[in-house]
């Protein structure tokens, strides 16, 4: 396809020579080839389940987590440049640190609610902190010395929360629910090494992963924000799994650790496809763009980030951009 634009502008430049002598045509022309020969313009980003990297290889380090995308189509994810922060990719691809965390603090998760307030697992000080994106305020919104180490969190449509708790020397973990105002109560213990966390379109199931299990499981969600009913949708003959987030179709967007790519599964339990990355160990995913179908993959291995289209707006920027 490049090819043959690139013979028409040569075609153009053979063909009216005599454009050329005046300032006017030459402005014409110049504006013409460069709309032909940059890709950015020209060609526009359709082809979709195939990734390519967004940001510079070990820009984050190896803890990078989270990703998230604000209401302005602003990505974010922790650990940029060095562990603690939270790193900022604007809509134009300028990367900075966006805030510092407290001293000891290091993300891991990151979610944004309904009203735009982010939200992150801070799984060295057992806290989900809530930052002001205006101020960049950063305060404890939930807090338990009980949590091994919150992983990463899931929001309902009611501003409730869901945050998994692996206990990782130990291979086993837990499931803690929250409420707004950000009492924690564990909900199940005795689980495996609980990773991936997410709540279906309409907040009426959640969704767990045991990444060392290679298992994963969906619950009923009460009035009341319990879990009830736990059946296994499905598990994976090898690799491991870490987060993973929901189309507006309710499928699964999962990280698959080891394998190198992200798992794309039906709400029934069918694999509908994998999109395979550069990196090999991705951490999580979170859509964007400005339709909500650009997919950000955190990947640990590379230290970046990389993207792909898909073809199903995900479901946490739709309530984002409410």
């Amino acid at each position: 396809m490049q090819f043959e634009k690139g013979q028409i502008a040569l075609s153009f430049l053979q063909n009216f020579p005599g454009m050329l002598k005046t300032t006017v045509y030459k402005i014409v022309f110049f504006a013409v080839a460069f709309f032909v020969f940059n890709p950015g313009f020209s060609q526009p980003d359709t082809v979709l389940f195939q990734s390519k990297i967004l940001t510079p290889p070990q820009s984050f380090t190896d803890g990078v987590e989270g990703p998230a995308v604000d209401n302005e189509g602003n990505l974010y994810a922790v650990n940029y440049h060095h562990e603690g922060t939270i790193g900022k990719i604007t809509t134009t691809g300028e990367a900075s640190i966006f805030v510092e965390l407290p001293t000891g603090s290091i993300g891991n998760g990151i979610r944004f609610n309904n009203t735009g307030t982010m939200f992150v697992a801070d799984y060295k000080k057992h806290n989900i902190l809530q930052i002001d994106m205006k101020t960049k305020l950063v305060t404890v919104f939930a807090h338990d010395d009980g949590m091994v180490q919150p992983n990463d969190i899931a929001i309902t449509k009611w501003n409730t929360f869901y945050a998994s708790n692996p206990d990782w020397k130990n291979g086993t973990g837990s499931i803690w629910y929250a409420n707004k105002k950000g009492k924690l109560t564990p909900l199940e213990t005795q689980m495996g090494t609980t990773n991936g966390i997410e709540v279906s379109p309409d907040s009426k199931k959640l969704y767990l992963n045991e990444s060392t299990q290679r298992k994963i499981w969906v619950y009923d969600i009460s009035k009341k924000g319990k879990i009830k009913n736990k059946r296994l949708l499905t598990e994976f003959p090898d690799f491991g799994m870490d987060g993973m987030r929901c189309d507006a179709n309710g499928n699964l967007y999962i990280a698959r650790y080891g394998k190198g790519v992200v798992a794309i599964v039906s709400p029934g339990g069918k694999l509908l496809r994998e999109i395979k990355l550069s990196g090999q160990k991705p951490t999580n995913v979170a859509f964007g763009g400005t339709d909500g179908k650009t997919v950000y993959v955190t990947l640990q291995d590379t230290g970046n980030i990389e993207t792909f289209r898909t073809d199903t707006p995900g479901q946490e920027w739709i309530n984002t951009k409410r």
